[in-house]
């Protein structure tokens, strides 16, 4: 408002000095008509439309009242140039048209002494030019100004994009690492609640047993401590993992020594391979390792001193079968039902994150004779 008020201030100023003198008609209709024309320019921003009406108001006046062009009429071009870069559609198209004319149509009105046609036509020609330059300039800013507006809308869409996926990505990244610490935490401390109360029933009546769980206690520990430091070094920015340091993640191989170290912990586990073992994908690997690690967990948690466990490694063409039975008493339903209940029921929560992500099913439930079943396929191919 202030660079177009001041411009409309310069050209009243021009205005008056030249129609006070009655060089562009009567000064009482040709200053109110420049006046008007000097409002176009000031308010051309804030209703480009409106301005361009009057500006078409004026001009039809000027023919009307005999009041030949002056410096006022440079508003015209002003306004065309306008809603040409900032005005609705419609208004522009009419700002072309009006413009074309308005140079033949005072030519007519005006015509300045020329004799010939040829010559006639050449200075309306000449007129025209700057009304079509203006339409075009005030397009093509129009245009450049979609395009930037584009590129920062795209910009501003990436952004946005990029930030819901590094959400998506830490989300990811928290369930994993909560899923890596239930299993390396919930798996090894339970052994060593056990350990520790039997133990404290038998410290007295028979020492040797319980000498036997303290250093189970103590070995369940040092390998608790060991996996940890494993994951956290996993953690950070890759420090000493070229040395080796970190152990690799547990795969199907080592499902048969975790059978035997809870055997060891006293819980009787039925351990059978079928088909042929072969190399698999290291997340079908790990997530294979980790639900029988729960669902044995789970047992010596909820299944009662006398239970006892079955697992089964199926080997197909396109996938590996698991089947982990236990003939305790089970866990409570609460546990594995979607959430659980009071902040439990994680583990079976994580073994479903697990499945879904290599996209295999799971199922877990009471089985009909007493005692829980936990079976999962695991497909060879990866989840798209």
């Amino acid at each position: 408002m202030w660079v177009d008020g001041s411009w409309a201030v310069v050209l009243l100023g021009i205005s008056v000095v030249g129609g006070a003198s009655g060089g562009f008609g009567p000064p009482a209709v040709a200053v109110p008509l420049s006046l008007l024309l000097c409002l176009v320019v000031a308010l051309r921003r804030r209703m480009p439309e409106k301005m361009l009406l009057l500006a078409t108001a004026v001009g039809v006046a000027q023919l009307i009242t005999d009041v030949e062009m002056g410096p006022f009429d440079f508003a015209m071009l002003v306004i065309v140039y306008t809603v040409a870069a900032e005005g609705a559609r419609w208004a522009s198209r009419f700002a072309l048209v009006a413009g074309l004319c308005a140079a033949p149509v005072a030519h007519l009105r005006w015509p300045n002494g020329q004799t010939s046609v040829a010559a006639g036509i050449a200075a309306a020609v000449f007129m025209t030019v700057p009304f079509a330059l203006a339409w075009v300039l005030g397009d093509s800013i129009r245009t450049r100004r979609a395009y930037f507006a584009q590129l920062e809308e795209r910009a501003a869409r990436l952004e946005r994009e990029r930030e819901a996926q590094s959400k998506v990505a830490v989300a990811a990244e928290r369930a994993r690492i909560a899923r890596e610490l239930h299993d390396v935490v919930a798996h090894n401390v339970s052994v060593m609640v056990v350990q520790a109360d039997g133990a404290a029933y038998v410290l007295d009546a028979a020492p040797d047993q319980a000498k036997k769980a303290l250093e189970t206690i103590s070995s369940t520990g040092r390998q608790a401590l060991a996996e940890m430091r494993r994951l956290l070094g996993v953690l950070r920015t890759g420090e000493h993992e070229e040395a080796g340091e970190y152990v690799p993640q547990p795969d199907v191989q080592q499902i048969e020594d975790l059978v035997e170290q809870c055997r060891g912990h006293g819980l009787p586990v039925d351990f059978k391979v079928e088909g042929t073992p072969r190399p698999l994908p290291s997340g079908v690997e790990l997530t294979a390792y980790r639900i029988v690690q729960e669902a044995l967990t789970n047992t010596r948690k909820h299944g009662g001193p006398n239970a006892g466990a079955s697992v089964r490694l199926v080997y197909f063409d396109d996938g590996l079968g698991l089947l982990v039975e236990d003939d305790g008493k089970g866990a409570p339903h609460e546990l594995y039902e979607e959430g659980g209940f009071d902040g439990q029921g994680h583990g079976l929560i994580g073994m479903r994150e697990r499945v879904g992500m290599v996209g295999g099913t799971l199922d877990a439930g009471p089985r009909p004779g007493g005692g829980f079943r936990i079976s999962a396929l695991l497909p060879l191919k990866p989840a798209h």
